[in-house]
């Protein structure tokens, strides 16, 4: 099993690459730096996409495309962000600018 990293560091190096590609980023919601989990958007040219963190049968880290493989309005987006924090309050909330609708971040995408 991989090492897991503390939420907070990989939020910065997200952010970091993020700014490093050009393109901006911020943190919606603050989670705990220790053990939160993360949903980044993806804030793209046709709308949005919400990744979901999580770890694959094997254990490795992985991305699912949480409201599905195309875009969607600001409005499912939100709506989506908005349950999965209500079931976890230690959850982080990244946006990325991201016209081609993939993260500033390498990541498998399920």
């Amino acid at each position: 099993m991989d090492a897991r990293v503390k939420a907070g560091i990989w939020v910065s190096m997200a952010l970091r690459l993020s700014d490093m590609a050009g393109r901006s980023a911020a943190v919606l919601r603050k989670g705990d730096p220790d053990s939160g989990g993360v949903l980044c958007v993806l804030r793209g040219r046709e709308g949005l996409v919400v990744l979901s963190q999580i770890r694959d049968a094997e254990g490795r880290p992985a991305w699912l495309r949480a409201t599905g493989n195309g875009p969607v309005d600001q409005a499912a987006a939100d709506a989506y962000v908005e349950r999965q924090v209500r079931r976890d309050p230690d959850l982080w909330v990244l946006e990325f600018d991201a016209p081609d609708l993939k993260p500033p971040f390498e990541g498998r995408l399920l």
